[in-house]
């Protein structure tokens, strides 16, 4: 008698049906596998296909492939998840489940690298220090920064991860220049006018006048606001939404490059503002027949 023979007549019925169970499993495993990716394509499809138009319960079950009573089970599925919502006629519609998780990836979105590339590439163009702020909750921080490698000896008192005066800061500026007037207000309700340099906006109303130049000429400078020896120049960069949410600048120390040597680098930094807004899905502007570096889009 061979031994597997032998073995099989010492397996006890039990062990027998095990091993012929994980036999089974072995071969119905990657049929189970595919079939589950393909409900899960068919259950995207059907989301996606919600946000189109209405969607009907017969639909819907041709789109799953399925039967209506199992149709309708992933779709109050979905509604518990409020990935899909019931409509009072009875369609099913895009939930605001999905909405909420939109905004939550465009919140948590790292801004850092998809605008890398291009502040590293501004800096070698103008030799100079390169910042990205980001509004982060009540406060402008910078996220990113590229020193200028020619000057060692001199390091601007910025840093990563530190917050940015919001009213005496090229970057604030820009960014407090675009926000909806209600958000705006908000945000300065906090703060206290502080006269940091000779040059520093002091009151309210004279912010808001120097934030109105902005927004119409689509980019800030810093005269030395905050420390009378820091010159900057920034823009605005927007998300998918158009919205601005962060700003990138140029920054030098007057001996090595006054603020008229800086804004004579603005048509390179809107381009990298541009280009960094277009990495976050806002479409690319069409030229400003004016010349200025506005956007017409």
């Amino acid at each position: 008698m061979c031994n597997g023979v032998k073995r099989r007549l010492r397996m006890t019925p039990t062990s027998l049906r095990i091993v012929q169970w994980q036999r089974r499993c072995r071969t119905v495993a990657p049929r189970g596998d595919r079939a589950l990716a393909q409900s899960i394509r068919r259950a995207i499809d059907l989301i996606r296909r919600s946000a189109e138009h209405p969607l009907s319960l017969t639909e819907a079950a041709d789109v799953l492939g399925v039967h209506k009573s199992t149709a309708l089970r992933i779709l109050q599925t979905l509604e518990s998840a409020r990935f899909v919502r019931r409509t009072g006629a009875g369609t099913y519609v895009l939930g605001s489940g999905l909405i909420e998780l939109s905004e939550l990836a465009l919140g948590s979105m790292d801004l850092r690298q998809p605008a890398a590339a291009h502040l590293r590439a501004l800096q070698r163009e103008t030799g100079h220090t390169v910042h990205l702020a980001q509004l982060t909750g009540d406060e402008i921080i910078y996220i990113d920064k590229v020193d200028s490698p020619a000057f060692d000896a001199v390091k601007l008192p910025s840093r990563i991860g530190r917050a940015v005066s919001i009213y005496a800061s090229a970057v604030g500026k820009t960014i407090l220049a675009y926000l909806p007037r209600e958000e705006r207000d908000r945000l300065l309700s906090h703060v206290v006018f502080e006269r940091f340099t000779a040059t520093t906006f002091t009151d309210h109303d004279a912010l808001e006048a120097e934030l109105a130049r902005i927004h119409e000429r689509g980019w800030a400078v810093d005269n030395g606001e905050h420390d009378a020896y820091v010159m900057c120049v920034a823009a605005p960069i927007r998300d998918s939404r158009g919205q601005v949410i962060a700003a990138a600048s140029i920054t030098a120390i007057e001996v090595i490059a006054s603020l008229d040597q800086l804004k004579s680098n603005v048509p390179l930094l809107l381009e990298t503002a541009n280009q960094i807004s277009y990495e976050l899905g806002y479409p690319q502007p069409s030229a400003n027949p004016d010349g200025d570096g506005r956007s017409t889009t």
